[in-house]
């Protein structure tokens, strides 16, 4: 692995190209944060695809991308003379040690090279109590918290949500923001029983066959197993993400199988393509 230098170092060198692509470049020189945004959506989900296949290779190609994304919108803001790269990393350093109490004394928040705990100024008071919590769970609590209390932070517990979410991850941030003021099952067991609640009432405006009701019902039903799969420390985002991989899988060898026995699918019969499925999960897995 590389030392401190040689990573500042390559950091300097990887700025100076964007400088020069900036300048020189025709396509650089006309992006706007505008038109970047939905190369940066595209970038960010290929790095998440490529995390989900924990793909070493892809995973550092893919942090390149959206490095330069990044580092993008900060010389674009720098042109306009509103922040640059340096003020993007130290306001997320300040952030970063003030939100890590159990780390950090105060007295480092804008010290030049922050030094964590037990050190602590001969000029100051102790360090506060939350250094001593010792737990994930202590550490998100904490985390909320403090958001809440920072001047330019959340107004209200449910404000850092993102609008443009994804419903599904939306949702889990959603109620695991709750959590942290207490708004919570008691025993992770009773969720269960507003699961079967919320499916009964789906199955009964779909028998009715109100569209606009039984669409309100399925979100509340999701809702409710996105809330179980939280409390059973489950990510629902990741575990549908591999469901899709794995029907892909399945389906695409039913696919190939087809054309091996020169049968397309729509001339397949449901028992031939669940003869066919069978072999795929004895198969894939």
């Amino acid at each position: 692995m590389h030392t401190k230098e040689e990573k500042m170092q390559a950091f300097g060198r990887f700025l100076d190209v964007l400088d020069a692509l900036r300048t020189n470049c025709p396509w650089d020189k006309k992006q706007t944060n505008e038109s970047l945004r939905p190369n940066t959506i595209e970038e960010t989900y290929e790095l998440c695809d490529a995390l989900m296949k924990s793909d070493t290779h892809e995973i550092c190609k893919e942090l390149g991308d959206v490095l330069l994304h990044i580092c993008f919108y900060a010389r674009i803001a720098q042109e306009k003379g509103d922040f640059d790269i340096a003020d993007v990393c130290d306001a997320l350093t300040r952030k970063m040690i003030v939100r890590h109490p159990h780390v950090y004394h105060p007295s480092q928040i804008d010290a030049v090279e922050p030094k964590p705990l037990p050190y602590v100024p001969e000029n100051v008071g102790e360090a506060s109590q939350t250094d001593k919590v010792t737990t994930v769970s202590q550490v998100l609590d904490n985390w909320e918290q403090i958001k809440l209390k920072e001047k330019d932070g959340n107004k209200s517990v449910l404000s850092g949500v993102p609008d443009a979410l994804p419903s599904l991850i939306k949702a889990y941030r959603i109620q695991d923001k709750a959590r942290h003021v207490g708004f919570d099952w008691e025993k992770k067991q009773d969720v269960w029983t507003k699961v079967r609640e919320e499916l009964d009432e789906l199955e009964t405006e779909l028998n009715k066959e109100d569209k606009e009701r039984s669409t309100e019902e399925l979100g509340d039903f999701l809702f409710s197993v996105i809330n179980a799969a939280r409390l059973y420390k489950l990510n629902p985002d990741n575990a549908l993400e591999k469901t899709n991989r794995k029907f892909i899988d399945r389906f695409n060898y039913i696919e190939a199988h087809s054309i091996k026995k020169g049968k397309p699918l729509t001339e397949m019969s449901l028992g031939e393509m669940d003869q066919l499925w069978n072999e795929a999960k004895e198969k894939l897995g």
